[in-house]
């Protein structure tokens, strides 16, 4: 009997020993960064080719990527849709790009350099911009196809052109430009130096070019409506990075920032 009691207490002993090692291996592991779920900071320099119309709302919301992670950088390259995609595709290094229409995007798409579905983040519509004071005395649509009235619209081949073309065919109106611009930034700046009598622009460029310009609205039955996609590019070495800014983009934050400049909801 003595000899059972001296086996059992060996045993008991063990089994404590074994018990406390566990614990004390245990207490160690929740130290991992694994254990306790914490995300890896994000950092590195984040590429973004945006439509010209979102240099406002992307300015600000990069300021806002950048505060919330401040190991990270946001470059940004503005300009046509159209122009921006021939880059990526030609090897631009850029991260994710922002089109004013789904046609653009398409093309990215069918390059296989779309990373997953793009996520349509903003609709726009366009209106008739003049100089202050409206020197050429511009009211409606129909306006804009009287001689001897300079209007500026973008190219065809630009998703405000391809908007243009589009209105003036469902209202039934000739516009003959005296200029075509790539990129709608260039539109406006033509309005605002005194250049043309009127552009045709995004109601958010109107927004943004306040009082600078007067803003006509084209007052048709079906405007043309641009639905604005994002996406990484599938060649990005910063998908993290790319896929945290699209979060911004189309989370609540951004949607706000959107809305606040006169864009449409998805």
């Amino acid at each position: 009997m003595r000899r059972l009691f001296r086996t059992s207490a060996a045993a008991a002993a063990l089994l404590l020993a074994a018990s406390l090692a566990a614990c004390s291996g245990g207490a160690g592991a929740t130290d991992t960064p694994a254990a306790t779920g914490s995300a890896p900071e994000l950092s590195g320099t984040l590429t973004v080719f945006a439509a010209a119309s979102l240099q406002q709302t992307f300015t600000q919301l990069a300021a806002t990527f950048e505060k919330e992670n401040p190991k990270a950088k946001v470059s940004l390259s503005f300009d046509g849709s159209s122009t921006l995609v021939s880059q990526i595709t030609q090897g631009a290094p850029a991260d994710a790009f922002a089109s004013a229409d789904q046609a653009t995007m398409a093309k990215l798409e069918n390059a296989k350099m779309a990373a997953g579905t793009p996520a349509i983040f903003a609709t726009n519509i366009l209106t008739i911009v003049v100089p202050p004071g409206n020197p050429a005395n511009i009211k409606t649509f129909a306006d804009l196809g009287r001689p001897g009235v300079k209007v500026v619209v973008c190219a065809a081949q630009v998703p405000c052109g391809a908007a243009a073309k589009s209105d003036e065919a469902g209202a039934g109106v000739v516009v003959k430009p005296v200029s075509e611009e790539l990129n709608v930034t260039s539109v406006l700046g033509k309005v605002t130096s005194g250049e043309a009598d009127a552009g045709l622009v995004y109601v958010t460029d109107a927004t943004t070019a306040g009082n600078k310009v007067k803003a006509i609205p084209l007052k048709l039955a079906h405007p043309t409506v641009n639905k604005y996609p994002i996406t990484a590019v599938s060649t990005s070495k910063n998908q993290e990075l790319a896929k945290a800014f699209i979060a911004l983009v189309t989370g609540p934050s951004g949607q706000k920032v959107l809305g606040d400049a006169g864009f449409g909801a998805p």
